[in-house]
């Protein structure tokens, strides 16, 4: 197997990393590089400045106002931007919905919803976990009841991140409870501004507001905003997964948050110990193997096989190293990584702790975020049962 990258690829690597240079607010980069907290903001500005170079849909074919990029080069492209201290590309609208709406919505949606999410103008959140329907997605009990030409839509969604922020949310809903729960969901595209909605705040263990309640009662929703046919929603969703559990993975962010330790490692001494640097080449060798694994099932995409199980495995892993990771600049930083100040994280100052080196003010909030990670997207033990049954038989 040939692991190294072509000289047109290489070509292509040095633009996307002196166009990256160029256009990345360092006020963003510095943020990123120092894991402080991103605003609404800082996060949408970055998203227009690509929709703007017609790259914030970087996976997106041509037909679609995509730069149609081959695996590689969007491997590239994530890999270079994360590298220089760009905001993860909130995925909800570009990596998740949008190949839903290509590939299973009509002309009319495509022209009236693409449009707004490669422009990076319109935020959409995701609708699919409930109180009791987690990684158990097919026991969704949010319903949508047919009346005329609209949906009346009532229930609850859960863990939505980010979704203070959002305009429009993809949602799974109930729309029949004959046969197989699977067979009565269908995927439904709301306005969040619509009456009815409801967004509550949910205040996460680092004291930060990412994740929300969504409440929804008596929302009425077009049914032109229907993708596909009523009751096939599952289909729709398992396409929409393989996406997410490939996002999850990250390893372009863990290739920068591997520099990132080896730099608080080093600047609180503990890099020259043999020990603590074991760990560190162990992750790093995890890192590697993950990539491997990434391109295999973008490669996999590309050819138009069916990477939904490999991509299980990616999110094991990926998740996995997210926690090691944060767990490792932890224990780098000693007692001083212990205080959980968000004053000083935003600030860059460690409170009155004598000597605090600045950049560990954020590790205790990256600590605890980071939990999440093995749970949220399908718990990896749901995963591991999925790996078991459809890869190894």
């Amino acid at each position: 197997m040939d692991l190294s990258f072509t000289p047109e690829e290489q070509k292509f690597r040095e633009e996307i990393r002196a166009w990256v240079k160029d256009n990345l607010p360092k006020e963003i980069s510095h943020k990123v590089h120092n894991a402080l907290e991103l605003t609404r903001d800082d996060l949408q500005n970055w998203a227009k400045i690509l929709g703007k170079k017609g790259w914030l849909g970087y996976g997106w074919p041509t037909e679609f106002g995509g730069p149609g990029w081959t695996a590689i080069q969007r491997h590239l492209f994530e890999e270079e931007t994360a590298l220089a201290g760009a905001p993860r590309i909130v995925p909800f609208g570009p990596v998740m919905v949008a190949p839903v709406i290509m590939a299973f919505g009509n002309a009319e949606q495509q022209k009236r919803f693409l449009p707004g999410i490669a422009s990076g103008e319109v935020w959409w959140s995701q609708g699919y976990s409930e109180p009791g329907s987690g990684s158990d997605l097919a026991s969704v009990k949010t319903k949508a009841e047919r009346k005329g030409d609209k949906y009346i839509v009532n229930g609850q969604k859960t863990w939505t991140t980010l979704g203070q922020y959002g305009d429009w949310m993809f949602n799974l809903v109930r729309t029949s409870n004959e046969g197989k729960p699977q067979t009565g969901i269908s995927f439904l595209l709301l306005d969040m501004k619509s009456p009815g909605v409801t967004v509550r705040p949910i205040k996460l263990l680092d004291g930060g507001h990412e994740v929300n309640e969504v409440f929804f009662d008596n929302v009425e929703v077009p049914a032109e905003n229907l993708i596909g046919e009523e009751n096939k929603g599952w289909t729709y969703a398992k396409h929409l997964l393989s996406h997410e559990r490939t996002n999850i993975a990250d390893v372009n962010r863990a290739k920068r948050e591997l520099e990132r330790l080896k730099r608080i490692a080093k600047s609180e001494g503990v890099y020259d110990d043999t020990r603590f640097r074991d760990e560190i080449a162990k992750l790093e060798v995890d890192i590697v193997a993950l990539e491997m694994m990434v391109l295999r099932v973008l490669s996999a995409a590309t050819s138009g096989k069916n990477s939904l199980d490999v991509a299980g495995l990616l999110k094991i892993r990926g998740s996995e190293i997210q926690q090691r990771y944060s767990e490792l600049m932890m224990l780098a930083g000693g007692a001083y990584s212990l205080p959980l100040i968000r004053e000083a994280m935003e600030a860059g100052w460690q409170g009155n702790f004598p000597g605090g080196n600045p950049a560990l003010a954020p590790l205790a909030s990256t600590f605890f975020n980071m939990r999440k990670t093995t749970i949220y997207g399908g718990s990896n033990e749901v995963q591991r049962n999925i790996v078991a049954q459809t890869v190894l038989g």
